[in-house]
């Protein structure tokens, strides 16, 4: 440091020249940004345009939008406006649209390891311990070795928001066990296709759109999609009366935010950055929204609509476990998912052990101040 003294008149005559300049040169850059046009990526999701993960999908837009200073603007289609709900894959590697807001089980189709990255075996993580394994324990390098190196897709993906479990769905009676559920017409996807098949139910994948007509034209008559809020607005609780909560089917999913990677590739480093970590920030505000909405909209089904809701029975859950058992070796013949379920195994042991010897009971902690209402 400098022992030299600066006069105040000096110091400020040199700040205002300083400024003065600074503030030419702000002026004479001004045109050049302001003639910059923002970026527009158009973005259909897998949902119905009424369906609440249209509004999850807005929570990124706008963080996205705002912090980009308006550099990225995005149009926002629901399913089927480009293309079918489960042909955003395609639509996005074709370059027909830039993005997608979906899951990947929706192209399971495709390549069978697609349920791995969120409807795969349960081996005893949650949503919000795969989407850490997704981060953390190699996830993103077999996500990018499957889209890019296996299948030559031209995506870049990111996954967010760890979904609370999967309902085991609607029902018209209430089932408890496994000999009731034979023979049931039920909807889901994915490898939970092949779980429900080893239970004895026949399966009909649709998108979430179609679900409610099907059920009225008697095509399925049992069915899952995800959360008591899209299941509300679906119309679910018009087709059947009994909700049972709770399953091993879909019980780690978290969304997919699928990008065309030319498109990616050419924005700036920073834009780049804030979509990636924009994914981040949505998971956050999607978590708090859907417990918020899922949980008034449940009590609304029970309330308003005479939906009678119910857990999973225990030997129904067992005999999940026990079909996964035996649809995990049929994956395993095949190099790439064997070891993509090897590292999740590895994965879950882990980080499973100290969740679990770590949590505290929260059901018991519930039932001592809110006696009587869980029945479990």
């Amino acid at each position: 440091m400098s022992d030299k003294k600066i006069s105040r008149r000096g110091f400020l005559g040199k700040s205002t020249a300083v400024t003065a300049g600074a503030a030419a040169a702000t002026t004479l850059a001004a045109p050049a940004v302001l003639a910059q046009s923002p970026v527009t990526i158009k973005m259909q999701t897998s949902w119905p345009a009424s369906d609440i993960w249209m509004d999850f999908a807005r929570q990124y837009i706008e963080r996205v939008e705002r912090m980009s200073g308006g550099r990225l603007k995005f149009e926002l289609l629901p399913a089927g406006a480009v293309v079918g709900a489960f042909q955003v894959l395609d639509g996005v590697n074709d370059g027909v649209i830039d993005a997608a807001h979906t899951v990947p089980v929706y192209w399971y189709g495709k390549h069978k390891a697609a349920s791995l990255f969120g409807t795969g075996p349960v081996f005893g993580g949650s949503a919000t311990t795969m989407l850490a394994w997704f981060h953390k324990g190699g996830g993103k390098d077999f996500y990018r070795e499957l889209t890019q190196d296996i299948m030559g897709l031209n995506v870049v993906g990111f996954y967010g928001f760890p979904m609370p479990a999967q309902p085991f769905g609607w029902f018209k009676k209430p089932v408890t066990t496994t000999a009731e559920l034979q023979g049931f017409k039920y909807r889901t996807v994915g490898l939970a296709a092949d779980l429900m098949q080893n239970l004895g139910l026949s399966v009909a994948q649709l998108p979430g759109g179609e679900i409610v007509p099907a059920m009225e034209r008697g095509v399925i008559d049992a069915f899952e999609f995800n959360n008591p809020s899209s299941d509300l607005r679906f119309g679910s609780q018009d087709v059947a009366k009994n909700y049972i909560l709770s399953s091993y089917h879909q019980a780690s999913e978290s969304f997919e935010f699928l990008f065309n990677k030319d498109v990616f590739d050419d924005l700036d480093d920073d834009l780049k950055a804030i979509l990636e970590y924009g994914v981040e920030a949505a998971s956050t505000a999607n978590t708090a929204f859907a417990l918020d909405n899922y949980s008034a909209d449940l009590q609304k089904l029970q309330t308003e609509h005479g939906v009678t809701v119910h857990r999973t029975s225990k030997e129904i859950l067992d005999a999940e476990l026990q079909a996964w058992d035996k649809i995990i070796p049929t994956l395993e013949a095949d190099e790439f998912m064997k070891r993509v379920l090897d590292s999740q195994r590895q994965w879950v042991e882990r980080v499973v052990y100290y969740e679990l010897m770590n949590s505290a009971d929260l059901a018991l902690a519930y039932e001592h101040y809110f006696p009587g209402k869980l029945k479990l």
